[in-house]
């Protein structure tokens, strides 16, 4: 049986208020030396110490542990437990400190830092060129980013942990550094920009992104500052000792402590720090004084230097033999534990216990709470989610059961809830596990954080187990342990030279791929692990995993990565994302050589055919260079002519749509089911080269190039060049109708009668003198065309004459050929009454 709660209990504020320090674990001799020897960074929520030697102090070497002889960082979990050693080679360190997801950031003086994971792996970054040249002389880190102080008195801020670039803060116009300064992180301030405050002489500056502000104080200078873990408050300790807690917008003196008063206090002070959000912790060499609002406190001493790391809701005390978390006792614990307490809680809690000793109490003592008895039972239940002893939690959550079973409608999920937590905060409390949650940072980290916890120490099993009971997907945890095991793993070689094969690829690959089947992993990306397979060297791994990813999306860019080129560009077309392919081919374009380029769409054959295709759609619009290349390098003779004709088509320049033509020929020539379209390419040649002489024959007055045969007969016969009309119809064999149309329409547009008069007594038309009189007429030349009228054919000459507006003339025709009916027909269709008369006596003259 585990001791009473209130065995650990001290009252403060005149016994209003009750802290307990609870002894997590016990660590003796497990740490390295006297703790006053190292520089220490512990990690809130119950996270791990990074521990370096103090190469300012003189130690005995028979004191130091021996993997401190070097520069080394060695990381312990608060049970004492070794994590994680490194040796550091990279210059002075200037600082180090944890991120919010349990990574070292550490920090040399040429403002270079690197971030270590709990498996020693790190990725690293620098401040830039001016931070190295001038130096980083300090620095503070806390959990989403840091904050360096330059040899030139100015400070950088780094956010996130991406090696994104440093942000300069406002100069606060230092002459020297500042006795002690300390940072508010961004998710604590108003603003939301990290601040910095610093004591400078007496008073207190406070620093961020846009203004250096001086907050006009008189009581400095102090040798520590500390901000409360939600950043309202500052813990300020002066150098004659004196303690000065003060909100964050020095507008409030929060509470005055002279530490000068502390019986035992021996030396410096070493930490100033908060337990929680309501009490500060002072240390000396052996000794911690928790200071409470009003000015009360607490002492507990201990054999040896200690560490103290702030938590949200309290404080752990890292000592030489233990780890204790100090903190206020929570209100529910105060109302079910307090001695002589007469809350329902305590009441419900009483009856429960004499239930369990069989005695008739217990039905009384239920009965007298009745109407507060739902209150009790959820004030037990939360008594038991602050427990730390497996204990007294199982006697509250039963307490809180036997209250429940009065009561009709209770709803039962917080009950269930508590009780799933309690069981997995006490698996990772176990002291091999080594993270001392408690139920309010369980709560505030959410159990997919502590998941995240568990995967970098590599405690796969526990992970799945704790995700498996608390119904959360096991994707991060396959994922996890799929990227450890390949990197664990060593790959198996078989056979010598090329025909080496690499067996421990394939079983590794499988057993990855069976577990997933096996667990249900179906969100967990293939990709993502064979990308790890890749950044590890194993390639042939990594293409076997990504065999298994049914996202091409995801497939393609790391195939890219990993230089799989035919690979990746098949995934893509057989993925139809058009976009993807684009992404692909852009990709490879740039990277390959032409030539290797068209050689691996072309090796691809019909596999390849829809990337081919849309590489022919992109160069046409983007790049018909790349698209010439591509058609020459395919030997495609027809494309190639095809582009060579576009290209002329779009071209202003005559020298260069000549050129565009002839190569077009000379592409058509080569293919021998092209000799038409070959011929052709030579005539345009011929055709072109002509309207070129033709130019220059009228000093370039008269436009000739890029028209058609047809068009530059017309410009010919219209500028008065028949013979070069009548040279270009016999070179391109131009038919006798054609010529003659064109040379009808040409004349009539230049009203050239007469000449029109001799070209059409010059031989007899080819297309008769019917066309004559219509496209005259057409055009607006009725009288013009009245000669050409006798020519025609009989029967059709009364129309025409009305179409030339002449019915006399048509009458006569009417008459001389004796048709009656047609005379007939045209009175009816007459204009005018008038008309009409005379086409009645001509009807009539003929009887």
């Amino acid at each position: 049986m585990s001791d009473h709660p209130t065995l650990s209990w001290e009252p403060m504020q005149d016994g209003s208020v009750f802290y307990r320090r609870h002894q997590l674990y016990s660590s003796a001799g497990k740490l390295p030396g006297d703790l006053q020897d190292f520089i220490i960074a512990g990690c809130r929520y119950g996270g791990p110490i990074a521990v370096m030697r103090d190469t300012s102090k003189v130690v005995a070497i028979s004191r130091a542990a021996p993997a401190f002889s070097k520069a080394q960082i060695q990381v312990y979990s608060p049970a004492g437990e070794g994590i994680l050693l490194f040796s550091w080679d990279q210059g002075k360190i200037i600082r180090f400190g944890w991120t919010g997801d349990e990574r070292l950031v550490v920090l040399n003086e040429e403002g270079v830092y690197r971030v270590y994971d709990l498996q020693g792996e790190y990725q690293q970054y620098s401040l830039g060129s001016e931070a190295g040249e001038m130096g980083i002389i300090d620095a503070r880190i806390h959990e989403t980013g840091l904050v360096a102080l330059t040899g030139s008195l100015t400070f950088l801020e780094v956010k996130e942990w991406t090696g994104g670039k440093p942000l300069t803060l406002a100069n606060p116009g230092l002459s020297q550094p500042p006795q002690s300064w300390t940072v508010i992180p961004p998710d604590q301030t108003i603003s939301r920009h990290v601040e910095v405050l610093l004591s400078i002489d007496s008073t207190i500056y406070s620093v961020d992104n846009l203004e250096s502000l001086d907050q006009r104080i008189s009581r400095g200078p102090f040798s520590h500052m500390s901000p409360s873990p939600n950043g309202k408050s500052l813990a300020l300790l002066t150098f004659s000792g004196l303690l000065w807690v003060v909100s964050t917008d020095f507008q409030r003196s929060l509470a005055e402590f002279d530490t000068n008063s502390v019986v035992g206090a021996i030396g410096d002070v070493r930490q100033v720090e908060w337990c929680g959000n309501d009490a500060v912790l002072v240390t000396w060499a052996n000794l911690a004084v928790l200071v409470g609002p009003f000015g009360d406190t607490l002492q507990y001493f201990y054999s040896g230097s200690t560490f103290a790391v702030t938590e949200p809701d309290g404080i752990r005390i890292i000592g030489p033999d233990t780890c204790d978390f100090v903190q206020k006792v929570p209100p529910s614990s105060v109302s079910v534990f307090r001695p002589g307490s007469t809350s329902p809680s305590a009441i419900l809690f009483d009856a429960w216990e004499n239930f369990s000793r069989r005695s008739p109490k217990a039905d009384e003592s239920i009965r007298s709470i009745r109407p507060e008895l739902a209150a009790a039972v959820d004030e037990c239940i939360d008594a038991a989610a602050r427990e730390w002893e497996p204990y007294w939690e199982r006697r509250l959550l039963n307490a809180a059961k036997f209250g429940r079973s009065f009561l009709d409608l209770y709803d039962p999920s917080d009950f269930v809830h508590v009780g799933q937590a309690l069981k997995v905060l006490n698996a990772v409390r176990f002291y091999e596990i080594g993270i001392p949650l408690s139920y309010a940072q369980y709560t505030q980290l959410s159990p997919s954080h502590l998941i995240s916890r568990l995967l970098s120490r590599n405690l796969h099993l526990l992970a799945l187990r704790i995700s498996s009971y608390l119904s959360l997907t096991p994707d991060a945890v396959l994922k996890h342990w799929a990227c450890a095991k390949i990197l664990r793993s060593k790959p198996s070689a078989t056979g010598t030279g090329k025909n080496a094969e690499l067996d421990g690829d394939d079983a590794l690959c499988k057993t990855i791929v069976e577990k997933f089947e096996q667990l249900g992993g179906g969100g967990v990306s293939y990709a993502d692990i064979a990308k790890r397979a890749w950044e590890v060297g194993r390639t042939a791994l990594a293409t076997k995993l990504l065999d298994h990813e049914t996202k091409a999306s995801d497939q393609v860019p790391l195939l890219l990565s990993m230089k799989e080129d035919k690979l990746a560009l098949m995934k893509a077309v057989e993925s139809g994302d058009t976009d993807l392919v684009y992404h692909v081919l852009l990709h490879l374009q740039k990277r390959l050589s032409l030539g290797s380029f068209f050689r691996l769409i072309e090796e691809g054959g019909p596999r390849l055919a829809l990337a081919s295709r849309l590489l022919q759609v992109y160069a046409r619009e983007q790049n018909r260079d790349m698209l010439r290349d591509f058609y020459y390098s395919d030997d495609r003779r027809v494309e190639s002519a095809v582009l060579c004709l576009e290209d002329a088509a779009r071209s202003q320049d005559p020298a260069a749509k000549l050129a565009s033509v002839k190569a077009a020929q000379k592409f058509f020539s080569e293919d021998k089911d092209r000799s038409f379209e070959a011929k052709m390419m030579d005539e345009s040649v011929r055709l072109m080269t002509l309207q070129q002489t033709l130019e220059k024959e009228a000093d370039g007055k008269i436009a000739f190039f890029g028209q058609s045969v047809n068009e530059t007969i017309r410009t010919c016969v219209i500028n008065g060049m028949a013979k070069r009309a009548d040279k270009i119809k016999s070179d391109f064999k131009v038919p006798d109708k054609r010529f003659w149309y064109l040379k009808l329409y040409a004349l009539t547009e230049i009203r050239d009668f007469e000449g029109l008069e001799a070209f059409a007594k010059s031989r007899r038309s080819p297309i008769g003198y019917e066309a004559f009189v219509k496209h005259l007429v057409e055009k607006g030349h009725q009288k013009d065309a009245l000669p050409y009228v006798a020519r025609c054919d009989g029967p059709k000459r009364a129309d025409l004459y009305v179409l030339c507006n002449d019915w006399r003339a048509a009458a006569k025709e009417c008459k001389d050929r004796g048709d009656k009916a047609k005379l007939e027909q045209l009175r009816k269709t007459c204009p005018n009454s008038l008309i009409a008369r005379e086409l009645e006596q001509v009807a009539g003259s003929m009887k």
